[in-house]
Order: structure tokens, then sequence, then C-alpha cells
């Protein structure tokens, strides 16, 4: 076991007992959000064929040569091609075809003239400007080839991965894909002083359960599925482990909040041996949320956050959603990191690794007042997590610090 450990070695252990879960065939039109378990390739061309990528004529090139406004080039028009419609005629020297954007380029023609740049003639046109082959010309598999990897193993199913499918026949309701199987998150929320959030009026000595709303929250955003919930969860050490015994069956990650620190209804330090898990780490040198603790049960991982509500958040960030990303079998859910301009100063010292909310606009951050992990208020409209480095004197506006979105 190994206490006071860094960000980073937590990571890394956290991480290191992860195993990604299990895989399930869906029709790929449901598939948005999803993780892919396989590669997709392309089953045809796309276009597939030559297209005309503007509305105007096309011809070859050869047959404009010298074309400009003071002395046009004649050119027969054989036909016209509207999208959605095919030319059955292979164009020879002296004509070209009427094109519409998107649609199929005739056989014999290298090139398109913008309609701009000739009289628009229906039977007839003239051309006053000269073209060179393949100008304005879309090859067929311009976009993809028959063959071609479309979306590696590993992606996130987006708005852009839909398109792409559906550009290659592949969107329909039979067309069945691999992909991961959502992850399922269990929520326990602990503290004697919690209050369902209908509790009327509040009992003293209690609060609301703000950290269930906003994990619950944070899950879902993240495309996790919530197996379990319990937002007001008793200091009970052995109910706890009963709990936990059960939700385990069900759920690839169990994620508690409170009883980590070292008060006398800190029950998870209790309710761990009652269970028989194996404790991983406990403490993290960190602010907040240093008391984090990380625990496995029957191969089922165990992360115990701090209760205070900004701890809970900023150690959610930092060690939670590593963990979903290898649960999950992709790094879209790891947080991305950028360097940042502090715009307002941090007046505070730190002798370790600190997490501040933030909100960042172009490349600047602006620090909130209140920082204090029981406070969660000043959270409201910030998008980042400031890292305020290990040994640091306050830090004054100017300073370039690293900031980690949310």
């Amino acid at each position: 076991m190994e206490q006071g450990i860094s960000v980073e070695r937590a990571v890394e252990l956290i991480t290191g007992c992860a195993h990604p879960v299990g895989t399930e065939h869906i029709p790929a039109i449901t598939a948005h959000g999803r993780v892919l378990a396989e590669d997709i390739f392309a089953p045809m061309n796309q276009p597939p064929w030559p297209r005309s990528p503007l509305d105007g004529y096309a011809l070859r090139a050869a047959d404009s040569a010298g074309a400009c406004k003071e002395s046009p080039v004649a050119l027969r028009v054989v036909d016209t091609v509207n999208a959605g419609d095919f030319s059955n005629e292979t164009i020879g020297a002296g004509g070209c075809v009427r094109i519409m954007t998107g649609a199929p380029i005739p056989g014999g023609c290298d090139c398109v003239a913008w309609q701009e740049d000739t009289d628009s003639g229906v039977t007839e046109v003239r051309l006053y400007a000269e073209l060179k082959p393949w100008e304005n010309y879309c090859f067929a598999g311009e976009d993809f080839k028959r063959g071609d990897l479309l979306i590696p193993s590993g992606a996130v199913f987006n708005a852009a991965a839909m398109g792409v499918l559906a550009s290659a026949g592949l969107l329909r309701e039979e067309n069945q894909i691999s992909v991961r199987r959502r992850v399922r998150c269990a929520l326990i929320c602990t503290g004697d002083e919690l209050a369902e959030n209908d509790t009327r009026p509040l009992p003293p000595g209690k609060i609301y359960s703000s950290n269930a709303a906003l994990l619950s929250a944070r899950l879902r955003e993240l495309g996790i599925e919530l197996t379990v919930m319990h937002s007001t969860f008793g200091d009970d050490a052995a109910a706890l482990a009963d709990t936990i015994r059960a939700a385990a069956g069900d759920s690839d990650l169990i994620l508690t909040t409170g009883g980590v620190s070292v008060g006398a209804k800190d029950i998870l330090h209790e309710s761990l041996p009652l269970l028989g898990a194996e404790r991983v780490f406990w403490k993290v040198s960190l602010k907040p949320g240093s008391p984090l603790m990380f625990s496995i049960y029957r191969e089922t991982p165990i992360l115990s956050l701090s209760g205070n509500p900004f701890a809970a958040s900023a150690t959610f960030e930092l060690f939670a959603r590593p963990l979903l990303a290898a649960l999950s079998g992709t790094d879209a859910l790891l947080p991305k990191r950028c360097e940042a301009v502090l715009d307002t100063p941090f007046l505070k010292t730190s002798r370790i690794p600190r997490y501040v909310r933030g909100q960042l606009r172009n490349g600047r951050v602006s620090l909130p007042e209140g920082h204090a992990s029981g406070l969660l208020s000043s959270a409201v409209g910030t998008n980042c997590l400031v890292e305020i480095p290990v040994n640091s004197s306050p830090l004054p506006a100017g300073r370039k610090v690293r900031a980690m979105l949310l």
C-alpha cells in the first residue's frame, strides 16, 4: 500500500487495474455516442463516379484552348445532366454537356467550365476561359475508395461518423456493428448528514445531497450507464459492504463519496475489510480531495472520493475519467490539457499540487472567488481546472499555467 502518492502514480495504479468492458452488436443507425470495437472499411467508392463540383459545362480541356472573353470558343451542347441523372453520351471533339453540381461527369470529359465563364447557351455555348485537364473535376473515390479504413476501432461514433457511414450505404437498420458495451457504474454517496432533495423542512444538522446529482449528471454526460444510485447512504459500515457487494455483480465500477478521511464516521476503512476488498492506495498528494481511496473487489474497481462537493468533482475529473477511458477502451474520455495565461492572480502558496476551478477563453483563464473544497457555487460557469504546481508561491496575473478542460 502507498500513501500520499503523486497524482500521476495514482492514475497509473487506477488504470492499470482496469479491464476493458465487453462488446455487443447493435444496428449502426443507433450507434451515435458509442465506442467502436471494430474497424469499418468502405464497401464502395465515394463518389461512385466522377462528378461535377459546380454548375457549368463538362467538356474536353483541349477544346477550350485559347478561349477568352475577346475570342470565345463555341461548343455544341449535346446533353444536360442534373444531379440524380446520368448521361450515356461519350463526349467527342467540339461537344460538351450542360451539368449541375453533383451530377456524374460523362465519358470523354476531363474538366468542367464555370457557368459564369460562358454565355449559358442551351444548344451551343461560348467559353470565355481556357481550362486545364482535370480542372473542376471530382474523381470517383475522391472522398474514399473501396477498402479504405473509414472509422477505426476505439473511435467514438459521432455525427461525422454517422454521415460517413450513410455516404457508404452502411447506415441501414440491418447493418450491425460491434461496439463497446456501455460502462456500468454504481454511485453511492455516504454520510448521515445527507438529506434527499425533497426533504422539507431540512432537519438541523442535515445538508442536501449534491454529490449524487452532480456526479450522476457527469456520468451521463460521458455516456456511462448508472446501475445503482444511493444519494443518501447512512454511515453503516456493514450495510455499505453489503451494498457494494451487491452492486459489484452488475457494475464495472463503483464510485463512492464520503467516508474516506480519518473521522469516526469515515466508514470505508471498515467496510472494505468486511467486504474482503483489496485497498490499492489511500491518500494522494494534492488539494482538494487528498484522502482519495482506490480499491478492488473481485476485479471490480472501487473509486472512493471525498465527500466535499468540489473535491468530489475535481477528483472525479482527475481520476475517474482516466479509469472510465480505460474501461471504455477509448482515449476520448481522457481529460484534455492545454497551457493558458492567468487573467487573475492566485494568492496562496502551494506545498503540494492544487487544482482550482477556472474559466478559460482564448488562451486566458480567470479564477472565481472561493476555492475551498466544500464550495460548489463558484464552479458554475467554469470550464477547466487550473493546476497550481507543487511548491508554488502566489501566482501573479500573466503567469502561464496548465489547464485541464472539463
